[in-house]
């Protein structure tokens, strides 16, 4: 079984790295357990994707990283690596001087994540607070940055309420904010699903674009797979808690080799050639994470299953190239089809 190396021989410097990561969350029918071992790293200066099926920890591991979990959940095992700082384990104030400065973050509806009640001025300029400049100089420096994610008349908009701009217009704003502190690593979590195709086009192309001019390290967030490919550099496949598969962009999209994987990719609307009225869609439903199976997290859904499946969980395998994954088959175990 191929040992975990968060470097996978691809020579990119790790800036965070996450190992065996494990969170619960407390309910009156018992701990959920919502993510299990998640061993990951995200590489300096590349774009991580995290993508998966609703429901399957994508969000929960995003906010772990950035230290705003729910009050009712917890991590039980693991680290998060950064620097020399464990995340995991991180005091209160360590937290609030990291986030924002080191680690930001774009949330999915930019008109709950801004003040309503605040001017988008008023609201770039507070978070400046750990800036020694003066009030006029963090002002050009909002004026600056609003003209950076490409926002007209951006000295004009400082004046403007959330709700007097557009959607598109306030996902900007709040890029803007999150880049304004110039952060390590910038997490952006399904930043648009709020928006329609032409706008989410715009969003992605500006998030590249920014991501490259400021050389931060992003984590991307999405159930959409062609906004991840269009974006990414690296992809990890979440199942039920779960990473099962792991690698680059093109190793993914182009030699997926986890069963979840590839009947992921089957179900996107983008990989339908012919006219149909049915959709396709993967068998059967998520387990109940109260009560995680042994064996592989797949097992139920998995049209390869075999009897190893159902006995032991699989750590990571070596695919065909050099992306890891969560599978027996791929050792070349139990019955390999095409």
């Amino acid at each position: 079984m191929h040992s975990y190396n968060t470097t996978r021989g691809n020579g990119h410097v790790p800036l965070m790295r996450i190992e065996e990561l494990s969170v619960d969350f407390a309910t009156a029918r018992g701990p959920i357990h919502a993510l299990r071992h998640i061993s990951l790293e995200v590489a300096a200066g590349r774009i991580l994707g995290l993508v998966g099926e609703s429901g399957c920890g994508k969000s929960s591991l995003a906010y772990s990283l950035i230290g705003l979990l729910a009050s009712n959940a917890h991590i039980t095992h693991g680290v998060i690596r950064l620097g020399d700082d464990d995340l995991a384990h991180l005091p209160a104030g360590r937290w609030r001087a990291l986030r924002g400065k080191r680690i930001a973050m774009i949330f999915q509806d930019p008109m709950t994540s801004l003040n309503p009640v605040r001017t988008i001025g008023q609201q770039m300029m507070d978070i400046q607070y750990r800036e020694r400049i003066t009030r006029a100089e963090k002002r050009k420096l909002a004026v600056d940055f609003l003209a950076q994610v490409r926002i007209p008349d951006p000295e004009a908009r400082l004046d403007s309420y959330p709700h007097e701009l557009s959607g598109g217009m306030r996902q900007r704003v709040c890029i803007a904010m999150a880049l304004l502190t110039r952060p390590d690593l910038l997490i952006a979590d399904e930043p648009t699903t709020a928006l329609d195709a032409t706008l989410e086009v715009q969003i992605i192309h500006l998030l590249r674009d920014l991501q490259q001019q400021f050389g931060c390290s992003v984590i991307f967030v999405s159930h959409h797979l062609g906004t991840v490919a269009e974006l990414c550099d690296d992809v990890a496949v979440m199942y039920a808690g779960e990473v099962v598969e792991q690698g680059s962009v093109d190793e993914i999209f182009r030699q997926p080799a986890h069963p979840y994987t590839q009947a992921l990719l089957e179900c996107d609307p983008g990989s339908i050639r012919e006219a149909t009225r049915i959709l396709p869609t993967i068998p059967g439903s998520l387990p109940d994470l109260r009560q995680v199976p042994s064996g592989c997290i797949f097992q139920d859904r998995c049209p390869h299953v075999f009897e190893r499946c159902r006995r032991e969980h699989p750590g990571f395998y070596s695919g065909e190239r050099t992306q890891l994954v969560r599978c027996y088959r791929v050792a070349g175990e139990g019955e390999i089809t095409s």
